[in-house]
């Protein structure tokens, strides 16, 4: 069965698979880089803004489900905390670079286009084209048995469609789902409304009208201008 995450729970899984990446020299996380990871204003979407307590809670949440592991270094008292979510002896999923790269970005930034997520992975890894991106993306979609991406509708005025992970199972796919709902009612409240022949005629009269008012106030500034002489 696949594993199931709650946004904040992706949003920490996800920190976890960027840092051991970027960062490995400060990995495992402490409390406070969790929290600071979850926070960015980069990089994250939506923004979050989390306490160490929110945090903590997640992570006894995770510790439970059994996807992340406390370490304390050798003469620290300072707890810093691992996954179990991937690639390791504990996790059933195995992932190669490039995969590991988009399912990370996706638990960070939600769902994304092919062209968007090889923009965004390559701190994570290297795609040398878009299609090793759709061809990742088409691994993720039936990989050892279990899909964990899916390609959802094209938003109203985009040229490609988003993919979003199954991690979240229908609670992350209704997110996606109103997120599509909302672009549709901008886009159709931002699309103008066709002109008729009998409102331009209207516009063409209003116009007119206007012009001749400008014309008349000008006079009198004129009358008023002899008089005062």
């Amino acid at each position: 069965m696949l594993i199931q995450l709650t946004a904040i729970q992706a949003r920490l899984m996800g920190v976890l698979l960027e840092k051991e990446v970027t960062t490995p020299d400060q990995y495992p996380l402490s409390l406070n880089g969790l929290t600071l990871g979850c926070n960015q204003k980069s990089n994250r979407d939506p923004v979050m803004n989390l306490s160490e307590s929110d945090v903590q809670n997640v992570l006894d949440e995770l510790k439970d489900k059994k996807l992340i592991l406390e370490y304390t270094a050798s003469g620290s008292r300072v707890v810093k905390y691992k996954h179990r979510f991937c690639n390791t002896q504990f996790s059933d999923l195995k992932f190669s670079r490039q995969q590991l790269a988009i399912i990370c970005v996706m638990l960070l930034r939600g769902p994304q286009t092919p062209g968007e997520l090889k923009t965004r992975t390559n701190r994570l890894a290297d795609f040398d084209n878009i299609h090793e991106i759709d061809d990742t993306l088409s691994k993720l979609q039936d990989l050892n048995g279990q899909q964990l991406v899916v390609k959802l509708d094209r938003e109203p005025g985009k040229r490609d469609a988003r993919y979003a992970h199954l991690f979240s199972g229908d609670e992350g796919l209704q997110v996606a789902s109103q997120a599509l709902e909302n672009a549709t009612k901008v886009q159709s409240i931002q699309e103008p409304t066709a002109i008729t022949p009998q409102a331009l005629e209207r516009i063409a009269h209003l116009e007119q009208q206007v012009l001749e008012l400008s014309n008349q106030i000008a006079e009198l500034k004129d009358l008023v201008e002899i008089l005062s002489e």
